[in-house]
C-alpha cells in the first residue's frame, strides 16, 4: 500500500469511529431531553398543587371532625 492509501484507510476508520460516536451520543442526548421534559412537567404540576394548597382556605380546628378515638 501506498502512503496515501494508508492514510485513506486511516481517515475512513476515523469517520467510521466518529459516525457511530455521534450516533451513540445523539441517542443518549434524546434520552435526556426526554427526562427533562418529563421532570419540568411534574416541576410544574408540583407547582400548581402547592400554589393550589396555598390559596384553598384551611378549615380552622374547630371544624375539623374529631379523630376516631374520640
Amino acid at each position: 500500500m501506498t502512503n496515501i492509501e494508508t492514510r485513506v484507510n486511516e481517515l475512513e476508520e476515523r469517520i467510521a469511529f466518529q459516525d457511530e460516536t455521534i450516533e451513540v451520543l445523539n441517542d443518549e442526548l434524546k434520552i435526556h431531553q426526554q427526562r427533562l421534559a418529563k421532570m419540568q412537567r411534574q416541576l410544574e404540576l408540583l407547582a400548581e398543587k402547592i400554589k393550589d394548597s396555598q390559596q384553598s382556605p384551611m378549615m380552622h380546628p374547630s371544624q375539623e371532625p374529631p379523630p376516631p378515638h374520640y
